[in-house]
């Protein structure tokens, strides 16, 4: 698939996505969308990623939605484009490999819900972060209202979507909205360091405690161990298993091959 505003870079077994409409603050129109989704499938079928990274050009992550685009939209048009950035934000968290959000700046409404979707979300220090949707009329519409209560608790996530105000990255890590705060220059590193220590870990476990993990969250507790317990039984019949124990033995370093 060729990406008119996405550049898709890979070192190693770890991908970078970046979104690259610097003029707009990258914001998020519906080709955006569609080229972002047309990526994570196409980094799914690759076996030789094992992590991928999501950032954006300049000094923005994302700054938003488009909001020349949805003006003139109807209401079933909108709810189309609010569908579009789900469907984005599902393929990222059901995801068999783990996405890292470096946010390099601007993250605000749909950027702040393509970070949240994201498995973590490392800052810039000059990071900003928000859901000022109310301010134009709308609440958030590519899952902020449920994610954002999911990280940061109920109380907070109200707070910050009915009052539209914008937060730094310090307060972001503090909220446990992100996950660190790091220098400008060291973000991508830092990023990168993490993406480096995952990859060298079984692939198939890595994805299987992922899905556990974000399965187990609309479960009870009961439910969710049970969901646990058989998953890691089924690892046993992988060869990954079979070759990490082996290399744990032998006081060697695994070679994973996700099978």
């Amino acid at each position: 698939m060729e990406f008119q505003h996405l550049q898709v870079e890979r070192t190693g077994a770890i991908a970078t996505i970046t979104i690259n409409r610097e003029k707009a603050l990258n914001a998020l129109n519906q080709d955006v969308l569609t080229e972002m989704s047309g990526a994570v499938n196409e980094l799914e079928d690759n076996d030789t990623v094992r992590v991928v990274i999501v950032t954006g050009a300049g000094k923005a992550f994302v700054a938003g939605a488009d909001i020349a685009e949805m003006q003139g939209m109807d209401p079933p048009e909108a709810r189309e484009f609010a569908e579009l950035g789900g469907q984005l934000g599902e393929l990222i968290e059901t995801s068999t490999r783990p996405y890292i959000a470096a946010v390099n700046g601007f993250c605000l409404g749909g950027g702040c819900e393509l970070a949240m979707a994201c498995d973590f979300i490392y800052a810039s220090s000059k990071a900003k972060f928000g859901q000022p949707e109310v301010k134009l009329g709308v609440i958030p519409g590519f899952g902020g209202t449920q994610r954002l209560s999911r990280r940061v608790g109920i109380a907070k996530a109200k707070e910050l979507v009915f009052s539209g105000d914008m937060i730094d990255a310090e307060e972001a890590v503090r909220i446990g909205l992100a996950d660190c705060v790091v220098a400008p220059e060291e973000l991508m590193e830092r990023c990168r360091s993490i993406g480096e220590r995952i990859a060298k870990n079984g692939p198939l476990a890595v994805a299987e405690a992922k899905r556990v993990m974000h399965l187990g969250q609309s479960m009870t507790l009961e439910h969710s161990l049970v969901l646990e317990q058989r998953a890691f039984g089924e690892l046993f019949a992988s060869d990954d298993q079979d070759e990490g124990m082996k290399a744990f033995v032998e006081k060697r370093a695994a070679a994973f091959e996700g099978k």
